[in-house]
């Protein structure tokens, strides 16, 4: 069974990566994010934390985070 306790962060993509660097468009698909408006849950882990300090001005964190 899997264990679920594991806390999440939500994210929602706000701002589109045309003209961005690939390195920035290929972190949000790594997040999960591809369109304006998409939210993701992802683990909270410190990889997952340092991809979103890295595309911070294009998404948007609802909940998770501390």
């Amino acid at each position: 069974m899997a264990d679920n306790s594991k806390p999440k962060i939500t994210l929602e993509q706000v701002s589109s990566p045309i003209g961005r660097p690939a390195a920035q468009r290929q972190t949000l698909v790594g997040l999960g994010l591809n369109k304006i408006g998409r939210r993701s849950s992802v683990e909270d882990t410190p990889a997952v934390r340092g991809m979103i300090a890295k595309v911070a001005h294009l998404v948007r964190v609802l909940d998770g985070v501390k």
